[in-house]
């Protein structure tokens, strides 16, 4: 059996020399345009990949605390697994990996941390019948202004493993020739292992309708929603909107969006308050490799927004999003989503890799060559206990050469507390009308060898709360060399500095990394 597209995963010497290497097919070797390119004649439905990666880290502050420093040796051993389908009814993505860590000196007892990212769609019954379903488990800090671990592995108390899981089965169909339909129910559950933070859950329905008038620039949809959203430490809260839309298309590539509606909702009192919605959009694609996309929405807590810039080069490409709404959590996330650094590739690799499942497989692989973590964020998130209105901004812009690759990431979040009614939960912004969090990334790939990289990260994040007593700062240098070692082995040697700076519990701390990753 011919192993394409499994071999991506075993033969990566042409990976070290950076995302320019996919973006231009004149260096790029005839095996590696197989492998990726989505014409090829011969694709794979179904690709499994074992790995197993050993690790070791000598760190000066394994408490991450100023008084009482001691050493650690950690060891790290971590089997893991990548399976896509991108073939049949299945279309989906799966990373998952087992962490084991142990400690020389008993600083810690072994523990054992799970990493997960799944997203992916069952068609159940043909262009009819789906399941949408998505999962990510991860290390999150349970508060904004505790000690920050970027490496994961410290005894740190503000850290713990956060879970969340999402099923949506959906109906999809025509209406005569009336309308197109969507009937569509999400279970969305959210959950951590740390009794500070609370559990969540979630559950939408939806039914949207789009159809088009006797013009053909005019058209329109309707949606109703219920949705029912339960903390565990705090209270249920629901919301149910009826929205209409009227899209007008000015031309092919701009499109105009002016909305309407009602909503009834009790996220700021105890029983349900009816108000309406208006509001307008836009959508402009002027070429394939450009887009800009935004909405505003007045709403019974205030106004609510979203605007989106991409625009991709050969050689560059730049993101721009800023986003206000309420949310359950921080740190929502979409599809395959492991973090900005992996988004940004993940935009940057459309151009090689269309098909979002088969380009997923592609960018994880060229982070774990190249040693580039991908959950490294600018700005880390925090867990609540009731409904907040969150305001994001991301900028990210990657400047990608044959040997060179540089990524600059741009974060800035506000977080308020909707929630006023709830009350005995405890969480940053419980205790602060607000948080703020700031956060600037620069990371550079440089090949120098055609197996041999070295990637070097930057970065500062700053969270300050509404009275300017809690604030912190983390600055964080990470160096790490990567080389492949065997046919289906890279070996990576790194080194970290990280500086955090609070007037409760300053540290910093100064480690040295050995990293061996082998794929089967």
């Amino acid at each position: 059996m011919p192993r394409r597209f499994l071999n991506l995963h075993g033969s990566m010497s042409f990976l070290p020399t950076g995302v320019g290497v996919f973006l231009a097919a004149a260096s790029v070797s005839g095996f590696a345009q197989e492998v990726i390119s989505p014409s090829s004649e011969v694709r794979r439905t179904l690709s499994i990949v074992p790995r197993l990666s050993v690790s070791e880290t000598l760190t000066n502050n394994v408490s991450l605390t100023s008084v009482g420093r001691q050493s650690e040796q950690i060891t790290e051993i971590s089997p893991g697994i990548q399976i896509v389908s991108d073939g049949g009814r299945l279309k989906g993505f799966l990373d998952y990996s087992l962490r084991q860590v142990m400690y020389a000196q008993n600083s810690s007892g072994r523990s054992s941390r799970n990493a997960l990212n799944t997203s992916g769609t069952f068609e159940a019954v043909d262009h009819w019948a789906y399941l949408d379903f998505s999962g990510n488990i991860a290390q999150q800090a349970i508060s904004a202004f505790g000690a920050q671990s970027p490496s994961g592995l410290s005894s740190n108390s503000n850290l713990t493993e956060s879970r969340s899981f999402r099923l949506s089965p959906y109906l999809r169909g025509k209406l005569s020739t009336f309308a197109d339909y969507e009937a569509r129910y999400s279970l969305t559950s959210s959950r951590s292992q740390s009794s500070l933070a609370s559990d969540v859950t979630t559950n939408d329905s939806v039914l949207r309708l789009n159809g088009q008038t006797p013009s053909a620039r005019l058209g329109w949809s309707m949606d109703a929603s219920r949705q029912n959203t339960r903390f565990g430490a705090g209270r249920t809260t629901e919301a149910d909107i009826l929205r209409g839309n009227l899209n007008y298309s000015v031309n092919p590539q701009l499109n105009l969006t002016f909305t309407g509606g009602r909503e009834a909702n009790n996220y700021t009192t105890i029983n349900k308050n009816s108000s309406f919605i208006s509001g307008f959009g836009l959508n402009w694609n002027p070429s394939e490799t450009t887009k800009l996309a935004g909405s505003r929405q007045n709403r019974s807590f205030g106004s609510s927004h979203s605007v989106l810039f991409e625009h991709r080069t050969a050689r560059t490409v730049w993101r721009f999003n800023d986003s206000k709404d309420v949310s359950a959590s921080p740190n929502q996330t979409g599809f395959a989503s492991l973090g900005s650094v992996y988004e940004l590739y993940f935009s940057q690799f459309a151009s090689v890799e269309p098909d979002p499942i088969r380009r997923a497989a592609l960018v994880n692989i060229f982070l774990q060559v190249n040693g580039i973590n991908p959950n490294a964020t600018a700005v880390g998130s925090f867990l609540t206990s009731a409904l907040s209105l969150q305001r994001r901004q991301d900028l990210s812009f990657a400047l990608l050469g044959q040997r060179d690759t540089i990524t600059f990431i741009a974060n800035r979040s506000e977080g308020l507390r909707l929630d006023t009614v709830v009350g005995g939960v405890n969480d940053d912004l419980s205790n602060s009308a607000a948080v703020r969090q700031r956060g600037l990334s620069v990371n550079l790939a440089h090949r120098l060898t055609p197996e041999t990289s070295l990637t070097v990260v930057a970065s500062l994040q700053k969270a300050t709360d509404a009275q300017g007593l809690q604030n912190t700062s983390t600055k964080s240098v990470n160096v790490n060399v990567a080389t492949r070692v065997g046919t289906h082995s890279t070996a990576i040697l790194g080194a970290r500095r990280v500086v955090f700076e609070s007037l409760s519990a300053p540290y910093t701390e100064s480690a040295i990394t050995g990293t061996l990753n082998i794929q089967f």
